[in-house]
């Protein structure tokens, strides 16, 4: 899996009908910044509502699922979530000037093409995984439903049907590894069986069905007035089935199409979660209600583990920048050099890390009895962190300073001890204009807050 967070590097559009609404809409995929996630844009609608793709916005699971934000609602988007999963594409805005995202074949795998003409870029932030720390169960007695999250270092999915059909039967259908969905899943076609396509029908659902964009499974003996009535839901000249199989006599792309494809709904429902996954996902009999249900409990799992708002560190990925590339950047250097990596960086804000031991130097006069790390040295810390971030808006960051102008509302909330981590957070508050930087700063050990400030500086190139 992808180590790094993950956007496009070009806008890219594509353009089709929606399989429930009927409404022909454009679909154009945009790069977003770090940790921006998935997000809607109704640019159909006045004053371009964003939606975002999050469980606790789902209103609609009538055989698809459906968002609503701010009165504005995006119909079907499981099979664009999938694409965007399997590619581990982290962030996107994704402009529609319709209700639903095109059907196209039924699949993921024309997202996914588009998707790649993009091209992939990778970002300065490491990918916020939500690692299962326990087994978490779904049951729906009723409908006879069970899915499970157990914990493991990947992500992997499994899901088990039985139709009670004697064209499909028992199938299951396994992604071992995400980089495999492209070629093993994302060309696996929606479906539905012959004796609901009415119910839908008279439900205001499928307008934009078509052969070409669904399995239609015919599991009984069909007389041909039913046929013609069939021709004429689709507007077809003409349909043709065996005696069982699949409406139109169409090839399966698989033995267990329909399968897989419930498969691909589960990665693209479960990506409503917010954060990329790392749990092996059991699904028995799963629909787009369970998947959403399942989710809503893996997020609410997920909050409780911290506040988003805290940098997450997970010391076994490797850093956005190490100590090499700090020192090429700052000019501080031992016992001075207080900052040992940098773990989040955009344009706005800054992560970076500082491991204390007893061996720091300051150790020996301050309080050697009673070691706590002193506040002014937190406060540096902090400010070589913010040093990054505005030296990293320039082109040539080697010939220039950074220089403390003021420090407001500093306050010191808890000692910082030897073998304490601290994650320190800086975001700009203003844009940087002539040279002056200003930032909020905060430390935190743990998910305790230690230390914050506000901090004001000048950037000036050496040779001024």
């Amino acid at each position: 899996m992808k180590v790094k967070q993950h956007t496009i590097r070009k806008q890219v559009t594509v353009s089709g009908v929606g399989l429930h609404t009927g409404v022909t809409a454009t679909m154009t995929f945009l790069p977003a910044p770090p940790n921006h996630g998935y997000k809607f844009r109704r640019m159909d609608l006045e004053g371009l509502p964003i939606v975002d793709a999050d469980v606790d916005n789902v209103v609609d699971v009538s055989r698809g699922t459906t968002l609503e934000q701010g009165g504005a609602r995006v119909y079907t988007v499981e099979h664009v979530l999938a694409a965007l999963v399997g590619l581990e594409i982290d962030n996107i805005l994704i402009e529609l000037d319709g209700p639903e995202p095109p059907i196209m074949d039924g699949s993921s795998i024309q997202f996914i093409q588009v998707l790649e003409e993009a091209g992939f870029e990778e970002q300065n932030a490491l990918r916020r995984f939500f690692e299962v720390p326990e087994s978490i169960h779904y049951r729906d007695t009723e409908r006879e439903v069970e899915m499970a999250a157990l914990p493991l270092d990947d992500y992997r999915v499994t899901v088990m049907v039985d139709y009670n059909s004697p064209v499909l039967g028992s199938q299951h259908a396994s992604l071992t590894d995400i980089s495999r969905f492209k070629n093993e899943i994302a060309s696996c076609r929606t479906f539905c069986f012959l004796h609901e396509l009415e119910m839908l029908y008279n439900q205001n659902l499928i307008k934009g069905g078509d052969l070409n964009n669904a399995i239609v499974v015919v599991d009984r003996v069909v007389e041909e007035k039913e046929l013609e009535h069939l021709a004429k839901m689709f507007n077809k000249p003409k349909v043709e089935v065996r005696k069982e199989g699949i409406l139109n006599n169409v090839d399966l792309r698989y033995k267990n199409e329909p399968a897989r494809h419930k498969l691909l709904d589960v990665v693209g429902d479960l990506a409503l979660v917010g954060r990329p996954l790392k749990a092996q996902i059991l699904a028995a009999r799963p629909g787009h209600a369970a998947n959403v249900a399942f989710a809503k409990k893996l997020k609410r799992a997920m909050e409780k583990i911290g506040p988003s708002h805290i940098p997450h560190y997970d010391p076994k990925l490797p850093p956005v920048l190490d100590i090499n590339q700090i020192s090429n950047i700052l000019p501080h250097r031992y016992p001075f050099q207080l900052l040992d990596k940098i773990i989040y960086l955009d344009d706005t804000v800054v992560a970076g890390v500082k491991n204390v031991t007893i061996n720091e130097p300051f150790f020996v006069g301050h309080f050697p009895n009673n070691p706590v790390m002193p506040g002014v040295l937190q406060v540096e810390a902090m400010a070589q962190t913010g040093g990054i971030l505005v030296l990293s808006s320039v082109d040539d960051p080697e010939n220039y300073w950074t220089y403390f102008l003021g420090i407001e509302n500093c306050k010191f909330r808890k000692m910082v001890l030897p073998g304490d981590t601290i994650v320190f957070k800086c975001e700009l508050l203003y844009p940087i204009r002539r040279g002056i930087a200003k930032m909020k700063g905060e430390a935190y050990v743990g998910n305790t807050l230690v230390c914050e400030a506000v901090m004001t500086a000048s950037i000036v190139r050496k040779d001024a």
